[in-house]
């Protein structure tokens, strides 16, 4: 099995800048992939933070589709408990058509509890609305007639207006907990570790690939793991020593950032350290191990 390479676009930009232009740079940024012949492609959904700045992965897929020839473009990942699971299967058949195959449909509860907030979302059902709404699409996209009824949408005999154009990877996000594994099996469908350098997660990642297999066969399904997808944070240059300089402009702010969205390393341990060289030095060290 040959090893791919992507990318998860969620993407990040430094607040202030202008948006306009950050968010043509993360088409450029798709275009120069698609040439060097970079397998996929995965693109975040986000509404408040300032700095994800992509609201609707589709949106951005069907500008990126028609940019580039190659490159897989995936929802990396539809946040499901934001939308009517209706409304957002018919977007993704309708992408599947427009890019002729060349989307993918990732799925996952959302990340940022202030999106919830702003939507009146309690945290703690975006994991059961996530479950809910997958089911629903799933059987929707095999062209079933779906009725269905929750405490947050309805389906009154909904079909889908037309087939898939094609048999679409889809992929359920994983972290830490054997949750998105279990969900991934249930249905057979791809799996995105999407902290799979993190030290908590990667001590779990055999783990979730086995939760992962023994859920699917448990529904009478069998997972294939090429669609296991590996993501964490690499950063490339022609040298070390050129890493490490480059890393000094936007590293510590990433940091910054995601210790302010979701727990980043040990709470109890010292704190990062300041000094940017050092800094850099430590997140290798952290890699590495």
């Amino acid at each position: 099995m040959s090893l791919r390479f992507g990318i998860f676009m969620p993407p990040m930009h430094k607040t202030g800048v202008n948006p306009t232009l950050a968010l043509h740079r993360d088409l450029q940024l798709l275009e120069h992939l698609d040439r060097l012949g970079y397998h996929e492609a995965w693109i975040g959904e986000h509404h408040s933070a300032g700095s994800e700045l992509i609201a609707s992965p589709e949106v951005m897929i069907a500008a990126a589709a028609e940019r580039t020839k190659h490159i897989k473009l995936g929802t990396g990942v539809n946040s499901l408990p934001y939308h009517h699971p209706f409304m957002l299967a018919d977007r993704i058949v309708m992408l599947d058509h427009l890019t002729r195959g060349r989307m993918m449909f990732g799925a996952g509860p959302g990340q940022l509890t202030s999106d919830a907030y702003m939507l009146g979302i309690d945290p703690m059902t975006q994991r059961p609305r996530m479950e809910q709404s997958l089911d629903v699409m799933m059987r929707l996209f095999r062209g079933e007639t779906v009725t269905e009824k929750t405490d947050w949408f309805t389906c009154q005999e909904a079909v889908l207006q037309v087939k898939p154009y094609s048999d679409f990877d889809i992929a359920v996000a994983s972290s830490v907990s054997p949750s998105g594994s279990k969900l991934a099996g249930k249905y057979g469908v791809g799996l995105i570790s999407i902290a799979a350098t993190e030290p908590a997660a990667f001590q779990m990642l055999d783990y979730n690939l086995k939760v992962w297999e023994d859920e699917a066969a448990l529904h009478g399904h069998v997972v294939d793991r090429s669609k296991a997808r590996l993501m964490g944070p690499m950063h490339i240059a022609e040298t070390v020593e050129q890493a490490k300089e480059n890393c000094k402009y936007g590293l510590q702010w990433v940091w910054d950032y995601l210790s302010h969205i979701i727990p980043v390393g040990d709470p109890s341990g010292p704190p990062p350290p300041t000094d940017i060289d050092e800094f850099v030095y430590e997140a290798v060290k952290a890699a590495r191990s």
